[in-house]
């Protein structure tokens, strides 16, 4: 069961203080409000940059199972690759939604930065691939994004320009609380399992169980994402949560849940929170992220599917809000 608390209040330094002082949200609340309706343009400009970050970690990384090698990692700060392989260097692409910028990081001299600002997809690309160019860090990417209906070459995106400060730094927040929830999930499980990490076709925070078992192979069909890449993510079954912050489809911030395959039954389980509902087009549960407290679809998958629980899992918890205090 996934368990979501209200966090603490926490002291912030002058620095952080100075870039979200324009937010009329509190500032150290784990839960901001992420209105969709009036940020998804801002939401769509930082998800096309973040394939952009994330294609360069995909072009030099060696391939791991189910894509992994591509993803992305909320930080202290904001999102990042990790450590990139370029030859015999290493480097580190991090968004920074407190200072807003981006920072590339060397691991062998000193970073280049540029600022996260109201500008063009083209005008993010083109600045970040010189950027990475004049570290003697030069990449090739495929330049077009993944897992959207009508896309548009990045050096040639004019459309996508949105960046409200106030509103990343919210949507950051957001993560590193799901991140922490999430987490604690993920350490209930003995069964294979990902880690809890961002894919940048989607701009979902996810983490997936593992039964152990082959699946059936995926149709595929995923707009501009190769079967191939799609039916190897999905090779075993799976169970997988995680938090995205709208689209079109489903204009609000929220929770999801889904098997693959899809265990018979599994629409009409009993879930909790009530709040959580069945999407028969998503084929998903979806729990509003303003409703949040806690989920069990896990459960759901589990036992309809026929997992053998009492191996997979080793029954951790998440702690109490009093030792959620400790330290603070």
């Amino acid at each position: 069961m996934l368990y979501i608390e209200n966090a603490p209040d926490v002291k912030t330094n002058s620095r952080r203080n100075a870039m979200t002082r324009t937010s009329s949200d509190t500032r150290s609340t784990g839960w901001p409000a992420l209105p969709y309706e009036t940020s998804s343009d801002t939401l769509e400009t930082m998800h096309l940059w973040a394939q952009i970050v994330g294609k360069v970690r995909l072009a030099l990384s060696p391939w791991v199972n189910h894509s992994w090698q591509a993803t992305l990692y909320p930080t202290a700060h904001g999102l990042s690759t990790g450590l990139i392989p370029h030859g015999r260097r290493s480097f580190e692409l991090e968004f920074d939604f407190v200072d807003h910028r981006l920072r590339a990081t060397p691991a062998d001299g000193p970073d280049w930065q540029m600022p996260l600002m109201p500008r063009t997809v083209a005008s993010f690309y083109e600045e970040l691939m010189d950027g990475l160019a004049g570290l003697d860090l030069a990449v090739r990417i495929h330049g077009r994004p993944n897992e959207l209906p009508e896309p548009i070459s990045f050096a040639e995106d004019e459309v996508h320009s949105a960046y409200d400060a106030d509103y990343a730094n919210r949507f950051w927040r957001a993560l590193v609380s799901s991140y922490r929830v999430l987490s604690w999930f993920r350490a209930g499980f003995l069964g294979k399992s990902s880690p809890v990490h961002v894919f940048w076709g989607s701009f979902d925070l996810a983490v997936t169980r593992f039964s152990g078992r082959e699946a059936p192979l995926h149709p595929g069909g995923i707009p501009h994402l190769p079967d191939r890449v799609t039916r190897e993510a999905y090779s075993h079954e799976v169970s997988s949560a995680g938090f995205w912050a709208g689209n079109p489809m489903v204009p609000y911030p929220a929770y999801y849940a889904y098997a693959y395959p899809t265990p018979a039954g599994f629409d009409a389980a009993d879930v909790e929170p009530t709040d959580a509902t069945w999407n028969a087009e998503l084929g998903e549960y979806l729990l509003p992220y303003e409703a949040v407290r806690t989920a069990s679809t896990y459960v759901a998958t589990a036992n309809l599917g026929d997992w053998d629980r009492e191996a997979l899992e080793c029954g951790r918890e998440a702690p109490t809000d009093a030792e959620w205090d400790v330290g603070s």
